[in-house]
Formats: structure tokens, sequence, C-alpha cells
């Protein structure tokens, strides 16, 4: 599922880009959640790391597109920014917030479908960096690197990363299932443990970077160390 929020004042231009997504869906057999909004300061105001795709207008008032990516980017470093605009030579700043391209209205099908297969490449790319967690009623992308373990508690999951923790109604062994192959290890029934937070051993506790010592049960001892071994071998 791709997750595209669409960000521009201008109604035409706002119903256009709709309108193409439909088309895009159909012809492309791809699964779209597309959220609308038409005023760039609330949104960044309320903005949540929960979108792959920002379509977003250079050109509004109070606050323009430029100035929403900075905000958005403070928050979320993955999100593919795409500018919409009728000035060209706005879109040269968007370089600067790590925008991906810039689309000219009006906007040309062709032109609109393109750009979006090479958005969505590139949020395939790095599917596998993030994860997407459920907070209640709300969503979040936590980048893999940041993730020091995975706690299960009763039917829930904290999931405890660098400066915060936050709690998931995802069970740990659906969480291990998604992160299969991304260097995470199940230390015993409670914790699942991200192999790149693993500063040593010592007896039955693995040590994290964070300074916290997780059992790691007398079964999986074994396995865990062959684990941690070779991803300390295989890592860059």
């Amino acid at each position: 599922m791709i997750r595209i929020a669409v960000v521009d004042d201008d109604s035409i231009s706002c119903r256009t880009m709709v309108n193409y997504l439909s088309r895009y869906r159909k012809e492309r057999q791809e699964e779209l959640t597309v959220s609308v909004f038409t005023e760039g300061k609330a949104f960044a105001d309320g903005y949540r790391p929960v979108y792959d795709i920002l379509l977003l207008d250079i050109q509004m008032t109070p606050m323009d597109g430029i100035e929403v990516a900075r905000r958005v980017r403070a928050r979320d470093e993955s999100v593919v920014i795409v500018f919409i605009t009728s000035a060209p030579q706005y879109a040269i700043n968007g370089y600067e917030v790590g925008a991906l391209s810039y689309l000219l209205k009006p906007l040309p099908w062709f032109a609109f479908s393109q750009e979006l297969d090479r958005s969505i490449a590139q949020v395939r790319g790095r599917v596998d960096l993030s994860i997407l967690i459920t907070e209640g009623a709300r969503s979040t992308r936590i980048p893999l690197k940041d993730i020091v373990f995975i706690e299960s508690v009763r039917h829930s999951s904290v999931i405890h990363t660098l400066d915060s923790s936050l709690t998931t109604n995802n069970t740990l062994k659906s969480l291990e299932g998604q992160l299969d192959q991304q260097g995470f290890f199940r230390s015993n029934s409670c914790y699942l443990v991200n192999l790149a937070h693993v500063t040593g051993m010592e007896d039955q506790d693995c040590i994290m970077s964070t300074g916290q010592r997780l059992r790691v049960s007398r079964p999986r001892k074994k396995a865990f160390m062959t684990a941690l071994t070779a991803y300390v071998a295989g890592r860059p």
C-alpha cells in the first residue's frame, strides 16, 4: 500500500491530481491511499510521518510549499516529495529539502504517471529501511536503525527506540515476520533484538548500545550468537 498526500490550495490542480491518481490506480493495478489537504500550514502543523509520497504545491498562502517541506523534513527524512508548480524558477529551491523532482502545471497525464512511477520505485527501494507502526489511532514510520529492541507486553508490543518508546497492538510474532532478514533476532520469548545495537555479551545477557541488558534464553543462545556473528561479519 502506497500512502500519498496531495497538498494544493488550487482546486482545479487538486482535482486533476486526484483524478490522475484514480486512473493510475486502475491502469497500474497499484494499491494507493490518497489524502487531500488544501492548506499547507495546517498540514505542516499536524504532520505525522505516515505518508510515502507527498505531492506538494509550491505557490500556496499563507505558507508556501518550500516552507511546508522544510517542516515536514524536520519530522520525516524518508517521505518522497514531488513539487507541483506553475513557476519553474521556484522549483530549484526544492532540492534544499530533498525533493525528488517537480512537475509543471497544467499537469499532463504522461509526465504525472512517469513521475509517480519513479516515486513509487524510490519508496519500494527504501521500504525495508523503515516500518509503519500503528499506535492507537495514529501511525508512525520508524527507521529500523533507530529501533533498539521490541518487547512483548501482554497482548501488545513496546518498540524501544534510541530516544523514546511506543506501544502497538501488533504481536511480537507479527513484527518478527515483518523484520525478517533485517538484522533482528528473537533473544527470548519477550525480546526481538536489533543486532546492530548489540555491543557485547555478558553471561546470559546481550548488552545494547543504550546500556540495557537483555536476557538471551539458554535454548536460543547458540542461534543468537551465530546470527550476531554473521551480522557483524556482513556489516559494512
